[in-house]
C-alpha cells in the first residue's frame, strides 16, 4: 500500500485511539461488571453470574424498559412531525438565505443543554409564563399544573433534540433531485400527489435517521425526567443512574446499560441497514 493509500488512515489514527481509551476501554470495563455478583457492602465482587440480567426481565424494570420505549416514541413521533415542515421550508427557502435559518435552527445548542432543560421548569411551574399568560387572557381557575408530568418530559426532550432532526431531515430534502418533482408535475401529479407520492418516499432515509437519533437518545436520557418528571416516574437511564450512584449495585447498572445499548445498536443498524436499501433502490432507478 503506498503512502497516498494510506494517508487517510493515517490522519484518523488519532481520533480513533482517543475514542478507544476513553470511550470504548471505559465502556467494555463498565459493561464487564454485568457478569460479576454485588458485594455486601456494594462494589463488585468478581464472582461469574448471569443472576444481573435475570433481574433485567423482571416485570418492574421490563414495566421501565416499556415506559421509556413510549415516552422515546412519543417525543420521536411529534419531533418528526415539527422538523419535517421545517426542514421543507429551509430546503425551499432561497440558497442565500439557507445559512441564517440553519444558524437559528441549531441555535439552542449554543446553550447548555442543562439551561435548557431549567428554562422549562421556568416556563411549566404554577407561577410560571404560561399560568401568566392563561391570567391575563382573563382565566381565573387554579393555576395549571404543566411540570412534574409526562408531558413535561415529553416536551422537553422534543425541544432539546428538535435541530438534530432537523438537520437530519434537511439533508436529504436538500440533495433532492428536483427534476423528479417537475416530472411528476408533468404528468399530471398535483402539490399533494407529489409530495405523497415523490418526496416523502425519497426523503424517508433522513426521517429515519433523524427518528433513530432522538429516540436512542431519548430512551436513555435521565436529566430530562429527572428534572422536568420530578422523580414522580422513572426512565431506565434514572434507573440505570441510581444503580451506580444511589444504590451503589454497579454489576445490575452496569446490565441494564448493556440491554440500553445492544436496543441502541440494533436501531442504528436497522437505520443503517434502511438506509443502505433506499440508496440501492435510487440507483437501480437511475439506471
Amino acid at each position: 500500500m503506498s503512502f497516498n493509500a494510506a494517508k487517510p488512515n493515517l490522519l484518523a489514527l488519532p481520533a480513533l485511539l482517543w475514542l478507544v481509551a476513553f470511550m470504548v476501554v471505559p465502556c467494555v470495563i463498565v459493561l464487564s461488571y454485568a457478569f460479576f455478583e454485588r458485594g455486601v457492602w456494594g462494589g463488585v465482587e468478581y464472582t461469574f453470574t448471569l443472576e444481573n440480567f435475570q433481574r433485567v426481565v423482571d416485570p418492574l424494570y421490563a414495566k421501565i424498559f416499556l415506559t421509556s420505549a413510549r415516552i422515546a416514541g412519543l417525543a420521536t413521533l411529534i419531533a418528526v412531525l415539527i422538523a419535517y415542515p421545517a426542514a421543507y421550508a429551509l430546503s425551499r427557502a432561497p440558497r442565500i438565505s439557507q445559512p441564517t435559518l440553519l444558524f437559528f435552527a441549531v441555535l439552542p445548542f449554543w446553550s447548555n443543554y442543562l439551561i435548557r432543560t431549567y428554562a422549562w421548569i421556568v416556563l411549566l411551574n404554577r407561577e410560571g409564563l404560561f399560568n401568566n399568560l392563561l391570567r391575563s387572557m382573563g382565566y381565573t381557575g387554579e393555576p395549571l399544573s404543566m411540570l412534574y408530568s409526562e408531558g413535561a418530559v415529553i416536551t422537553g426532550l422534543v425541544y432539546n433534540y428538535l435541530p438534530f432532526v432537523i438537520l437530519a431531515i434537511y439533508s436529504t430534502l436538500s440533495r433532492l433531485n428536483p427534476e423528479l418533482v417537475e416530472a411528476s408535475r408533468d404528468l399530471g401529479g398535483g402539490p399533494v400527489q407529489t409530495f405523497w407520492r415523490v418526496t416523502l418516499p425519497l426523503t424517508m432515509p433522513g426521517i429515519a435517521a433523524g427518528a433513530v437519533f432522538i429516540f436512542v437518545l431519548s430512551i436513555g436520557n435521565f436529566v430530562t425526567p429527572a428534572l422536568l418528571g420530578g422523580g414522580r416516574f422513572q426512565m431506565i437511564g434514572n434507573v440505570v443512574y441510581d444503580q451506580f450512584l444511589s444504590a451503589n449495585d454497579w454489576p445490575f447498572g452496569a446490565a441494564l446499560g448493556m440491554v440500553l445499548i445492544v436496543i441502541m445498536v440494533a436501531l442504528l443498524m436497522l437505520q443503517a441497514r434502511a438506509t443502505e436499501s433506499a440508496s440501492g433502490e435510487r440507483t437501480r432507478e437511475a439506471d
